[in-house]
């Protein structure tokens, strides 16, 4: 197993608690401080690797930021930071690692979306466009693995409770916070037993918990219409609210 984070400390942290909970003398893993949305960072790291003879048997990208806000507050380099990060950084790790598993033809690649991949959620426009983006890549990129025998996988979390969603929580917007109030959370472990679980089944998507299957469900069905309708009776009270 390899791990690959910007942050050296949190991936010495992962690696500690993973090697105790190793099942095999041979299991190897390993970190590499990296920042994915650096395609020359990433090309190294897959020239080392592969080198070594390493070539990935599952190739899972999560690394993912949020900058939630009005469109007209956001800085311009906040969409270019979620877009770089959330859907360069998947295309960096996969074109860079893809070749060696075309010719190898065998492996399987897990992209994680969000559930601002499948509808746009006030707020999060530069969110949802970096996870929509992740969506369409992965969906299309499914196609053309198909004859490589390459799995592609996406996946549709809902709020997981990372550091993350703290950040997210504390700068949303009052409007956000209405539409989101109402959604479960799940922990980062839950998240990832059902991936790991559901990818070995080869389900092309994957909704872990309630919240993300219903989600799905509302904006794959009646046209988008229902989910439309819902999310602004709740936007409608959220700005009754703030006027009284």
């Amino acid at each position: 197993m390899y791990l690959v984070a910007r942050r050296i400390e949190l991936l010495d942290q992962a690696v500690a608690a993973l090697s105790n909970l190793k099942q095999l003398p041979d299991q190897r893993i390993a970190a590499f401080p990296v920042d994915v949305s650096d395609w020359r960072q990433v090309q190294a790291l897959a020239e080392q690797m592969m080198q070594g003879g390493v070539t990935p048997d599952i190739l899972i990208n999560s690394a993912g930021i949020v900058e939630p806000g009005y469109v007209q507050d956001l800085k311009i380099e906040h969409f270019h930071q979620m877009m770089d990060i959330n859907y360069q950084g998947t295309v960096h790790v996969i074109k860079a690692f893809l070749p060696e598993m075309m010719r190898r033809k065998s492996g399987y690649i897990i992209n994680v979306s969000s559930g601002g991949g499948l509808t746009g959620i006030f707020g999060y426009t530069g969110y949802c466009a970096s996870k929509f983006a992740v969506r369409g890549f992965s969906e299309a990129l499914r196609y053309e693995l198909a004859p490589y025998k390459i799995g592609v996988v996406v996946v549709y979390p809902p709020d997981t409770e990372t550091p993350q969603l703290e950040y997210d929580i504390l700068h949303k917007p009052p409007e956000t916070k209405a539409l989101t109030e109402t959604a479960g959370r799940m922990t980062a472990p839950a998240v990832a037993r059902i991936i790991l679980r559901d990818a070995q089944k080869g389900k092309p998507v994957i909704l872990p918990g309630f919240e993300a299957g219903l989600l799905h469900f509302l904006s794959t069905n009646f046209g988008g219409k229902l989910l439309d309708w819902m999310s602004r009776i709740i936007l409608f009270r959220s700005a009754k609210s703030k006027k009284q």
